[in-house]
């Protein structure tokens, strides 16, 4: 699940009271018993996102997707981490495991009565906690025949992340991993939104630091130093469009495209290690 906006906070955060911190940044870092029980979380999130591709098929509902979704989460012993988060702005607390989003819908997608169908693309994001740690992770499916643009939306995003896992290495700052992303997406001639980012996760689903997918001079105070045993959720979010978004209704959660074209999302939560990176949502 996307973490706070560039400019506003759209989920309650709670930071973790513990004193393993760095930069002064409220980063914390992670001791190798952790990072295995974040995996083990990250474990459940990927049984459910490859279930989701398995079951998301024309005429299927996002509901019925997320009764699944529920179901394997409970038999696995995990809590859904979406599920009763609150956001400033929304108008009640978001009502289930997964976040579903059809084609213009970016983030946040109630899951609910609509049907998928023949060339709709749905982003799906699943965070789960378990044994006191958290593990988020998003994909974008492809239903049924997609349009050759949507493909290639789909393809930029998820190589997005791969070059994202590919350039992060200790002592490196997050501003070039950033603007790294950014360039390939706009080489791509598709957009990169500004205004979700990732996050740094662990007991909590939310901390310390913000991991922007993008960069520019205005966003200095965000920059941090990528340091061993950091874990991340990483989560690009590209447009087929421009990048400016709105939300939906008036709920304040469904966000979608200001210009009403496709989006993607794909998203893995990361170990920063000696030599590169741990993914803790693979399934491994």
């Amino acid at each position: 699940m996307s973490g706070a906006e560039m400019l506003r906070v759209p989920w309650r955060v709670r930071l973790p009271k513990v004193s393993r911190l760095t930069h002064g940044r409220g980063i914390i870092l992670k001791s190798r018993r952790e990072i295995e029980l974040i995996r083990c979380a990250g474990r459940v999130v990927y049984r459910v996102l490859r279930k989701m591709e398995e079951l998301a098929a024309p005429g299927v509902s996002t509901a019925e997707l997320n009764a699944a979704a529920e179901e394997m989460i409970a038999r696995d012993g995990g809590i859904p981490l979406f599920k009763g988060v609150e956001s400033p702005q929304a108008k009640f607390p978001f009502p289930a495991a997964l976040c579903t989003s059809v084609n213009e819908e970016l983030v946040h997608g109630i899951p609910g009565d609509r049907m998928l169908r023949d060339g709709d693309i749905v982003s799906v994001d699943c965070g789960v906690r378990l044994g006191g740690y958290c593990g988020d992770s998003a994909t974008t499916i492809a239903i049924g025949n997609v349009s050759p643009a949507t493909q290639h939306l789909m393809d930029v995003t998820r190589r997005t992340l791969e070059l994202a896992m590919e350039l992060i290495r200790p002592g490196r700052m997050w501003s070039e991993v950033a603007s790294r992303m950014q360039a390939y997406v706009e080489s791509e001639k598709l957009s990169v939104v500004r205004e979700f980012v990732g996050h740094g996760i662990g007991r909590e689903m939310h901390e310390e630091p913000k991991v922007p997918n993008f960069w520019n001079e205005s966003q200095k105070r965000l920059d941090f130093k990528l340091l061993p045993k950091m874990v991340l959720a990483v989560e690009p979010m590209v447009n087929l469009g421009g990048h400016a978004v709105d939300y939906s209704g008036d709920d304040r959660w469904v966000v979608v495209t200001k210009d009403r074209k496709n989006a993607a999302h794909f998203e893995h939560t990361i170990a920063v290690t000696e030599t590169g990176v741990d993914v803790l949502t693979d399934g491994r």
